[in-house]
C-alpha cells in the first residue's frame, strides 16, 4: 500500500557529548539491530555536527556500505587499507567495510579554529558478506550546480555509468540536489524511498512545508514534485527492497 510518512526533525534521535552532536534518523547509538529499523535498505542515516580539533579515532567496521556526505566544513579520513585524505562539501565518498576496516573521521579544523564539521553518515548493507574492503570517492560539485537529481553512490544497474562512486547494493541509489529558490526535483518512484532536508525549506507536493532536518519515507510511490522555497540541499535515496525481503 502507497505511504507518505512525514518525520519531522525534532522526532529524531539525538545523541550528544562534549564534541559531538548527533541526530539520527534510525537508532544508532546503542543499536545492534539496524536492520529492525530500517527503511528500505536504509540502516543509519546520521546528521552530526563535530567541535573542531575532534572526531572519531580509528575504530572498526565489516560488511556495511558507508557513504559520507559533508555539508559543512570537512573530514580528515584515514583507514586500514591506505587511505589517507581530506572529505569537503560535493566530494562523494564511500567505503566498503566488508570483510573488515578500521578507520578514523576528525573535523579538519584545528581546536584553534572555528569551523564546526557538519556531515551525514548512510549505512546500508552489502549484497554480499566479506568482500575486501575498499574506497571511493570523488568530487562532483560541478553536477550538482545543475540544481538537478544527481546519482551520487549507486549500485542499480542502470546507473552504472552516470553515479559519482558505486555501492555493494544492487537495489539502492543515493541522489543529491542543490535547489535555488523555486527550483524543483520529482521524486524517483520505487518500493522505498527517503528524502532528506539537508539544508533550507522545500514544499513536498501534497504534504506541505519541510524543513532542515525534516525527511519523508515513501513506500510504494513517487512521482512527488518537491519545490525549494529557499537554497536547500536534499539526500534522495531510491531503493528497490528491503531489509525483510525474503
Amino acid at each position: 500500500m502507497a505511504q507518505v510518512r512525514v518525520i519531522r526533525s525534532e522526532d529524531r534521535g539525538n545523541w550528544r557529548s562534549e564534541w559531538l552532536d548527533s541526530w539520527q534518523s534510525f537508532p544508532a547509538t546503542g543499536n545492534f539491530d539496524f536492520a529492525a529499523n530500517a527503511h528500505g535498505v536504509l540502516l543509519i542515516h546520521n546528521d552530526d555536527t563535530v567541535e573542531p580539533g575532534e572526531g572519531f579515532d580509528m575504530h572498526a567496521h565489516r560488511d556495511a556500505e558507508i557513504i559520507t556526505w559533508v555539508l559543512e566544513g570537512s573530514v580528515v579520513h584515514k583507514d586500514s587499507i591506505g587511505n589517507d585524505g581530506v572529505i569537503y562539501p560535493g566530494l562523494a565518498q564511500r567505503m566498503s567495510a566488508g570483510s573488515g576496516i578500521n578507520h578514523s573521521e576528525r573535523n579538519g579544523a584545528g581546536r584553534q579554529e572555528r569551523q564546526k564539521l557538519r556531515v551525514v553518515q548512510m549505512w546500508l548493507p552489502p549484497d554480499e558478506l566479506g568482500v575486501t574492503p575498499n574506497y571511493e570517492q570523488l568530487d562532483i560539485q560541478k553536477e550538482l550546480a545543475a540544481g538537478a537529481l544527481v546519482p551520487v553512490a549507486s549500485g542499480m544497474p542502470q546507473h552504472r555509468d552516470d553515479a559519482a562512486i558505486s555501492i555493494g547494493n544492487r537495489s539502492a541509489t543515493l541522489y543529491a540536489a542543490r535547489l535555488g529558490e523555486g527550483t524543483a526535483v520529482t521524486v524517483p518512484d520505487a518500493p522505498f524511498g527517503h528524502v532528506y532536508v539537508a539544508k533550507g525549506r522545500v514544499d513536498f507536493e501534497a504534504h506541505g512545508t519541510l524543513n532542515r532536518g525534516d525527511a519523508v519515507r515513501l513506500t510504494a510511490t513517487g512521482g512527488h514534485r518537491i519545490t525549494a522555497t529557499e537554497d536547500s540541499e536534499l539526500l534522495v535515496w531510491e531503493m528497490h527492497t528491503s531489509t525483510s525481503a525474503g
